[in-house]
């Protein structure tokens, strides 16, 4: 008779709904959602008063909870974090932060309506990649480009386009595989291409691609390994010798880049990888490469080369299939015009802001924030100490040279748990990602930017089951 006393006190719903509580959760969730959840909530708490869970709870603390569920059921999980892995160009995480000039073009581009393929010197229909065009063939000296939503359909309509039905000619050692298992042969194969190796894994010669073209060969396709390096007793053939080769045959050269970058790396202290305006002054015929890795930019494949072969490629049907939108070209078209100014490049990229930090600038970062990260976990059990750390570009992109870093170590003492803080910091509303290794928790500060951010985010842990 008590537990039914206590459930006659509880309030109805609608008297709930029009508590003046419940206004600023009507307002920011709808009625239909925090209805539902208010409904839910309750009943399970009727349940556990007749199951013997004690009394009823105040309504001060009902709206509480109710408040907690809605919020969780509202946070996105494709939310900002913190990437402390160590790995610049992550692909989990979203691979390239856009320069500050990018994220306004997007903006502009989401809030107005823009001349996405309307030409305004004649009022007429225009085409969308003429945003671009110009600045790639600025860029990379190539005499026509065009642009789709990543570089694996770049490559795959390249092909397409190039070659369906008939034979492209690859080494053995370029066969390669990118993230999510999709390898190049399955490409082509959907391309409609059929596949001719040539070579061995580790050494392919000119006359390799000279006793294998026929009459039905269509290109040569040339694929930079930058996801692997294969070393020692190994031979390829470099793009400019194949470019004679294909024009010999009268067949294509396809280059496809990976990452592709658009500069010189090593200016900058980095490990150099070819350009793209180094692969057209080869004589590629079509060069394909991303605008989220090396680039700095938001996800897209580039496609430059001849004109006569982008204006085919732009006839292909799978063309409207694979474009990009408007914001995403506003973006890209901020962040190539940051390159026509590479002497301020590193500071207005952040990839390359990222890829360039110094050890001593972040070592001092550590030291920092050390004791106060420390503060925030001895109380659970934890240690927190400076530690050296090697950090990786990522996206395939130089895949054998590392980083020079700094970091915090965090060790559990008494056989505390770090799997638990790993969760616990994955579960902050500004998710906190470092890498598990060796004993310890790394966080890798390279990436690491707002400092207060962190540590505010940092100061919520307590609450995510480390009590």
């Amino acid at each position: 008779m008590a537990d039914l006393l206590d459930l006659r006190a509880l309030p109805s719903i609608d008297q709930m709904l029009n508590a003046p509580d419940a206004a600023p959760l009507l307002e920011r969730h709808g009625r239909a959602v925090v209805t539902e959840q208010l409904r839910s909530l309750l009943a399970e708490i009727r349940q556990a008063v007749r199951d013997g869970g004690g009394a009823l709870p105040q309504i001060d603390d009902v709206f509480a909870s109710l408040l907690c569920r809605l919020d969780y059921r509202s946070r996105s999980n494709l939310r900002p974090l913190f990437n402390l892995t160590g790995t610049v160009l992550h692909t989990n995480l979203g691979r390239a932060l856009l320069a500050e000039e990018a994220i306004a073009a997007a903006v502009d581009a989401m809030r107005e309506a823009a001349a996405l393929e309307l030409d305004l010197d004649t009022g007429k229909r225009g085409e969308r990649d003429s945003h671009l065009r110009m600045l790639l063939c600025e860029l990379t000296g190539a005499e026509d480009a065009t642009v789709v939503n990543n570089n694996a359909a770049a490559v795959l309509i390249a092909l397409a386009t190039v070659g369906e039905g008939r034979e492209a000619i690859v080494s053995r050692g370029e066969l390669i595989e990118i993230g999510g298992a999709f390898r190049m042969p399955d490409i082509m194969k959907r391309a409609g291409v059929r596949l001719v190796e040539v070579g061995t894994t580790n050494r392919t010669h000119p006359r390799d691609y000279r006793k294998a073209i026929g009459p039905d060969t269509a290109l040569i396709l040339k694929v930079h390994t930058s996801n692997y390096r294969i070393e020692g007793f190994t031979a390829e053939v470099p793009g400019a010798e194949l470019a004679v080769i294909a024009r010999e045959a009268g067949v294509v050269l396809l280059n496809d880049l990976g990452s592709g970058t658009l500069v010189d790396l090593s200016r900058y202290g980095l490990a150099r990888e070819p350009t793209v305006r180094e692969a057209v002054a080869d004589g590629a015929d079509l060069v394909t490469f991303s605008g989220d890795k090396l680039l700095g930019g938001p996800q897209a494949g580039f496609i430059v080369g001849r004109r006569d072969l982008i204006a085919e490629i732009n006839r292909n049907p799978l063309k409207r299939a694979l474009r990009l939108d408007k914001i995403r070209i506003a973006a890209l078209a901020s962040t190539l015009k940051l390159y026509r100014d590479p002497d301020r490049l590193a500071a207005r990229l952040p990839t390359l802001r990222m890829l360039t930090r110094r050890e001593g600038e972040i070592r001092a970062q550590a030291e920092r924030l050390r004791p106060q990260l420390a503060r925030l976990l001895e109380k659970h059990g934890f240690t927190v100490e400076i530690c050296a750390c090697r950090s990786q570009v990522g996206s395939g992109a130089l895949p054998v040279d590392t980083l020079p870093s700094a970091g915090l170590r965090i060790l559990g003492e008494r056989g505390t748990n770090l799997e638990r803080l790993a969760a616990a910091l994955r579960a902050l509303a500004r998710p906190v990602i470092g890498r598990l290794g060796d004993g310890a928790l790394i966080l890798d500060l390279r990436c690491l930017a707002d400092e207060a951010g962190f540590l505010e985010s940092l100061s919520q842990v307590s609450g995510h089951g480390l009590a």
